[in-house]
Order: C-alpha cells, then structure tokens, then sequence
C-alpha cells in the first residue's frame, strides 16, 4: 500500500499576514507559486496513484505547479469554515477573546453560507475524505493518495488518521510549500515525513 501524502498550498499574502482564510480565494503570491513549482522533485519519484485536492485557487495552483496535472477537485478537503473569523488574525481575536482558541472555541457565524465550523464538523469531513483514500488504495490501483489543501485542515486530517480526536490536529504545525507523509508500521498509522520542504 502507498502513502497519503499531504501538501499544503503555497504562501499567500493571507498566510504571511496570518489571516485566517478558508472561503476567500486568493491566489498565491509569487513565492507561494515558487514554493509549488520546488515540490515537483519531491514527488517526481513516487508512484501516485490518485491526486484529491481543495477547489480554492491556492490549492489547485499548488497541485498544478507542483506537476500534478490530474488531480480531482474533493469539496470536503476545503479548509476549515472560519466564519465571522475569515479575514482575521488571532491577535485582533485575542483582544477581545483572550484565551480563544481555534481548536476548543471554534468560530462565530460569517456570512450566509458559512456559518463557520467546529473542529468535529471538520473531523466528519476529513473522515469522508480519508475513506476515498482508503478506497483508492484498495482499488489496488497501488501508489500514493496525494492530498493538496489547507493547514488547518490536514492537520484535523491527520489526528484522524491517527486515531486522534480532530482537535488533537493542533498537535502539528504545517507550514506553506511543504510535504507530509502519512504510512503504515506494524499495522498502524504513522508519521512518516513532516514539513518536509524541498
């Protein structure tokens, strides 16, 4: 059986203000595009077998530069609904929340269609998505699941793999541009490659 490997996309100009962004689509700044393009030697040598990533631009972008050319759009792999909170860096939050925190407080409602998302309703979609997976590696198709999104989101998907609780995903810090590897040992989920960056 393969890996799930996890890249999350390249910088943009939200990430390096730390707003939080799920439902804005911006695009990549020009490092966030270098950032993707310097990926393609990582996985250059691997046998993929299936390539899942976000609909935002970012994540597209980052699968494309990255030569992942055929990979499909997977809706539940879109980043955590942060609601009224889009747009906002913790620090303005802690001003008038001080001891919020994303992954136990969850998020006010924002707009209409996003009513923003705790960490088990991101849990449920991210156990959807490692179920495609699963399905793909049984399909005996062999070689990897690449999974292209968010932070905060593979993070959530990663403490499920691990059989952790969603907000356990606060555990691992993922940063821009990079690949994480997620495999088997003595029939467990492991870590095998973190923030891997080229």
């Amino acid at each position: 059986m393969g890996e799930l490997v996890l890249i999350r996309h390249g910088e943009t100009e939200w990430t390096l203000s730390g707003q939080h962004t799920s439902y804005t689509d911006i695009p990549l700044t020009p490092h966030g595009e270098e950032q993707a393009r310097s990926l393609a030697p990582l996985l250059a040598s691997r046998h993929i077998a299936r390539v899942l990533t976000s609909p935002m631009q970012r994540a597209r972008d980052t699968a494309k530069l990255a030569g992942l050319d055929h990979s499909r759009i997977d809706p539940d792999l879109v980043e955590w609904d942060y609601g009224g909170y889009e747009g906002v860096t913790t620090r303005a939050i802690h001003k008038t929340r001080p001891s919020w925190d994303l992954w136990t407080d969850g998020v006010p409602e924002g707009p209409e269609g996003h009513p923003g998302e705790g960490a088990e309703e991101v849990g449920d979609r991210v156990d959807r998505v490692l179920a495609r997976a699963d399905a793909a590696f049984a399909n005996g198709e062999g070689g990897d699941v690449v999974l292209v999104a968010h932070a905060h989101l593979l993070r959530v998907l990663t403490a499920r793999r691990l059989g952790l609780p969603p907000a356990d995903g606060a555990l691992f810090q993922l940063a821009t541009g990079t690949v994480s590897r997620l495999g088997m040992e003595h029939g467990r989920h492991v870590l095998t490659a973190w923030n891997r960056l080229p």
